[in-house]
């Protein structure tokens, strides 16, 4: 009985010490690098669009998309249709996925505010993208400079009119920053001058077809215009295509913004005069880069710039 004995306190004392053997944390076994045992270190990042009815924002998203896969992000993209409801919901469901960061080009910038505040409340950090927000806690705001953009317009038109003429502004959507921006930058340098007569300024939203209405309903209640700026190259070409109809396309000058596809080819042609050219890939490139400095603990500007050219056939 005593040899039974000691031999079961044996048997115990070596189970127990093997136990003792494989005490490592769960997780810390021997999965390789980029095996289930890493999953838990992704990074999601939420991205959600002002609208991607515009080939802008669509180069926007997809310089965004492709640098967050470079850098091994999961990325959750909405497009808000240039609806401020719309975006806030979208912003929700991102938060509830459990986001790590969040980007937003806000269709407006005062009503974004509460989606910002939002974020803020569930601690996900925010970066907004070419358009700000008028409230709540960003890190950073990664876009091109809105008013050197404009003063760059005012400044070819005032060159090409000799400081002397009738001018016609096309603005963006009512309360986006790029609006506001773009707008005071055109001021900063027309407004300088005591020849040049603003005839007409109107809202045309961003929108290709709502310039096209808006030139057509300004051409016939002006007796003469000189040039145009719009606030975006989609307003631009709906505005040229009103003039070519009217047959003016030799009189006025017209300069856009965003130097998007349509608007290039037109400036080549020779049908457009002028557009500022953003980067939306590149801004789309350096927001994610910030993304990864966030998630690092590493230090972000809270500007990011991203340069700007102006565009023509000279």
């Amino acid at each position: 009985m005593f040899k039974w004995l000691k031999a079961m306190a044996i048997l115990i004392a070596a189970v127990l010490f093997l136990a003792a053997c494989s005490t490592d944390a769960p997780g810390s076994g021997d999965a390789g690098e980029g095996e289930e045992g890493d999953g838990d270190n992704s990074v999601t990042v939420g991205f959600s669009v002002s609208t991607l009815n515009n080939p802008f924002f669509v180069s926007l998203r997809d310089g965004t998309e492709l640098a967050a896969k470079e850098a091994g992000f999961d990325i959750i993209t909405s497009d808000a249709q240039d609806d401020p409801t719309t975006q806030l919901s979208d912003i929700e469901d991102m938060l509830q996925q459990n986001i790590d960061v969040l980007l937003i080009n806000p269709v407006d910038s005062e009503a974004v505010v509460s989606a910002v505040e939002l974020a803020n409340e569930a601690g996900v950090p925010v970066i907004t993208v070419d358009r700000s927000a008028d409230g709540g806690e960003v890190v950073t705001h990664v876009a091109s400079d809105n008013v050197a953009g404009g003063e760059m317009a005012g400044e070819y038109i005032v060159s090409q009119l000799e400081e002397q003429g009738k001018l016609v502004e096309i603005e963006g959507v009512p309360g986006a920053s790029a609006t506001r921006e773009r707008g005071e930058g055109f001021h900063n340098v027309i407004d300088k001058m005591n020849d040049l007569e603003m005839v007409a300024n109107q809202t045309a939203n961003f929108d290709r077809t709502e310039g096209l209405t808006v030139m057509e309903n300004i051409l016939q209640g002006t007796e003469k215009i000189d040039a145009v700026f719009a606030h975006n190259d989609e307003m631009a070409l709906g505005a040229l295509e009103a003039i070519e109809s009217a047959g003016l396309s030799e009189d006025i000058i017209v300069v856009g913004f965003d130097a998007i596809d349509d608007a290039v080819k037109a400036v080549e042609d020779g049908t457009l005069d002028a557009t500022i050219a953003q980067q939306p890939k590149l801004i789309g490139e350096e927001a994610v880069k910030a993304a990864q400095k966030i998630v690092n603990g590493d230090e972000v500007e809270r500007t990011i710039p991203v340069e700007l050219e102006l565009v023509t056939n000279n």
